[in-house]
């Protein structure tokens, strides 16, 4: 699977400036668009999950021509994503949430290369995060 790294990385350098906005942006994007998500994040520190979000996409960006290094983050980031109550039918909701968190912040950036970009690369951070997250609860299940 090849990504479009040129894109993700002059794309996520234009929101970098307003990263904490961003990932504001974002929860409340989630959180407005799927409101079954918000019980998850009840006990959570927001102000400490957004900067986890903005340290979560900063690893993938620095890391697209680094595959063996964001494969095995992204793998531990799934696993990880189990205890906290994250379920497959999530991922779809935190993807559709930060292509519009992107769209809002790029404006006429927000081009359908930049959006097929981030379309692609979502679907592989995915495909990641929930192998991690089956290794890790096939290990629970052992």
């Amino acid at each position: 699977m090849s990504l479009n790294v040129e894109l993700l990385e002059q794309s996520f350098e234009k929101v970098k400036p307003r990263a904490d906005e961003f990932a504001a942006s974002f929860y409340d994007n989630l959180f407005a668009a799927h409101p079954e998500v918000k019980p998850l994040f009840a006990e959570t520190n927001m102000a400490k999950q957004r900067k986890l979000l903005l340290a979560s996409l900063v690893l993938v960006v620095e890391n697209l021509r680094k595959p063996e290094v964001l494969e095995k983050a992204l793998k531990n980031l799934g696993a990880k994503h189990v205890g906290y109550g994250t379920v497959p039918q999530h991922y779809p909701a935190v993807g559709e949430a930060i292509l519009t968190t992107f769209e809002q912040y790029l404006q006429q950036d927000w081009t359908p290369e930049v959006k097929q970009a981030w379309v692609d690369a979502f679907g592989a951070i995915s495909t990641l995060m929930l192998d991690g997250a089956k290794e890790d609860y096939a290990l629970e299940t052992v």
